[in-house]
């Protein structure tokens, strides 16, 4: 997928959100452990990788989403980071999603030209229950990023997020259930819950997915294809618009990039029912599915 940077793959299970991690189970399917940690040869510098007329594979505005297939404060990782916090340093015309469930690294793990943050990062927690939002958020919080979110996903407990969002530091929240083998239940009153807090303060809510066990008025239903349970987050409608996230994007001469300049998602045929349209890349053109 062109906005994923995975610099490095492999992961350490951390906490209960990763009893059924879905790139063990992925690397399981290929023979392989998730617990193995790598860096990557051909992706570790996707970022400053350009195409043959000279261009840049990402265009300025994208949005990139960093280690999906690890953890970007991973202790194992350490070795690696400075020079990732590098290429993200020089690409100040792109935004990166950061996402970890290790806050508690961050700070230590900050390249020492971080300041009070860079405009292009977008720094944000997984909290799949309770016990992990009240743990990790007040360490978000303090932490020095310009753009903060959370994400909740896979969530597996009830959530109540309105002691964490009054503040106005929270831009987005994201929410999907559980995948693949041993997938615990998601409920959709957890999901309207955190909707109304969003709501209530103007933040972006984003369901994204149903997860393969969701239960909705008190009925379980199975749904296995992840296609499917897209198309159902987004059925539902209640993913919600907030207050506008702007990013300072900049060229490398420190200069602001126009909205002209930056890059506008386009989506094909089967993008029309996604639940992840709204914090989407658009599609990449590869050619894989009929709508494109």
């Amino acid at each position: 997928m062109h906005d994923i940077w995975n610099p490095w793959h492999g992961c350490i299970k951390c906490s209960e959100g990763c009893e059924h991690c879905y790139m063990y189970y992925l690397d399981r399917t290929r023979d392989k452990f998730g617990g193995d940690i790598y860096k990557t040869k051909n992706g570790f510098n996707y970022p400053l990788q350009r195409k043959k007329d000279g261009r840049y594979k990402i265009q300025s505005g994208e949005q990139i989403r960093v280690c999906m297939t690890s953890d970007f404060f991973l202790e194992e990782a350490d070795v690696w980071r400075d020079e990732a916090w590098e290429m993200m340093r020089r690409r100040s015309d792109v935004r990166f999603f950061l996402l970890t469930k290790r806050p508690q690294r961050v700070f230590d793990c900050l390249p020492k030209n971080w300041g009070d943050g860079w405009e292009n990062i977008f720094f944000n927690v997984t909290c799949e229950n309770q016990r992990r939002a009240a743990e990790r958020i007040p360490i978000l919080k303090q932490l020095p990023f310009r753009h903060k979110g959370i994400m909740c996903a896979p969530l597996i407990g009830e959530i109540d997020l309105e002691p964490f969002l009054g503040d106005g530091q929270i831009e987005q929240v994201i929410c999907g259930g559980e995948n693949y083998g041993g997938a615990r239940p998601c409920n959709y009153d957890w999901v309207k819950k955190l909707r109304r807090a969003c709501e209530t303060h103007q933040i972006s809510f984003c369901f994204i997915e149903t997860g393969s066990v969701f239960i909705k008025d008190g009925k379980t239903y199975l749904l296995e294809d992840k296609r499917l349970q897209s198309e159902m987050a987004y059925k539902s409608g209640i993913s919600y618009s907030g207050k506008p996230i702007v990013f300072d994007l900049r060229d490398s001469y420190g200069n602001p990039l126009p909205e002209s300049a930056l890059y506008t998602p386009h989506f094909c045929e089967n993008c029309t029912q996604c639940g992840s349209r709204p914090i989407c890349n658009g599609c990449a053109d590869c050619g894989k599915c009929s709508g494109s």
